[in-house]
């Protein structure tokens, strides 16, 4: 099955966006700081931005003064981005495929960032994206890697957890999508740099219930896009939502 790429809503990424904060990996953007210049601004790129959440999350924890540039295909994403800057930085809005960018989209940068993206791009993409990026240090957050836990445990978990798998490694007109195999093509890709990954996994609970609704509604959705024989079995599954949900991820800091 061939399917093209969904937009992503900004009512997702505003209600996944604390949740995304606590997972990524304060250690790795701590240690990146410490190889960042403390003088001039820093000119730091976020690939496939949308509202601009990780330049909120990481600004303060750089140094000096920075200057964002916020690369999306949505420009009503970008709008937002602008609307909310981080603190101490300003943000230009950029419309780019981020599976075309090259080196000259990129010059000037002190900092590449990106964040739950490697998961949507195919192994070309991504060998493509990197290549655009070589030399300079890159943290690229919250990869999938393909491993859920869902509180009560149930029967059809297990089933679910593999037709979501297939799903984020689906062919679409690009290719087919790396989904839980990101993090091996990027560490394979970049052989030769300085890699630190780290996990960064959500870990949501009950005063995330809004959270966990819409990701489990999500998550059964795209298995049974799947695996459309799935439809049937989960109806009475669907509508108990679980207590508790870890969806585990992994953060890479690159330093060439």
């Amino acid at each position: 099955m061939i399917t093209a790429a969904a937009r992503v809503s900004p009512a997702w990424l505003a209600l996944r966006e604390p949740a995304d904060a606590a997972a990524r990996s304060a250690e790795l953007a701590e240690h990146l700081g410490r190889h960042l210049p403390t003088t001039g601004p820093l000119a730091i790129h976020d690939l496939g931005g949308g509202s601009g959440a990780m330049g909120r999350w990481l600004a303060p924890r750089l140094p000096g003064h920075q200057h964002w540039v916020v690369h999306d295909r949505d420009a009503d994403l970008l709008e937002l981005a602008v609307e909310s800057p981080p603190a101490w930085a300003t943000v230009d809005a950029r419309g780019s495929d981020i599976t075309r960018l090259v080196a000259e989209d990129l010059a000037g940068a002190s900092l590449i960032v990106a964040s739950a993206l490697l998961d949507l791009l195919t192994a070309d993409e991504l060998a493509a994206m990197l290549a655009a990026c070589a030399g300079r240090p890159m943290l690229l957050a919250l990869t999938v890697v393909g491993r859920v836990t869902l509180t009560p445990a149930r029967p059809l978990d297990a089933r679910i957890a593999a037709a979501f798998d297939a799903h984020q490694r689906r062919a679409t007109a690009a290719g087919r999508l790396l989904g839980p195999d990101a993090v091996p093509a990027a560490l394979e890709q970049l052989r030769g740099a300085e890699l630190i990954v780290r996990p960064s996994p959500w870990h949501l609970d009950a005063t995330q219930a809004g959270l966990i609704a819409a990701w489990f509604d999500g998550w059964v959705a795209a298995a049974c896009e799947q695996e459309p024989a799935l439809a049937d079995e989960v109806r009475a599954y669907r509508e108990r939502p679980p207590v508790a949900v870890t969806v585990d991820h992994a953060d890479l800091l690159v330093l060439p």
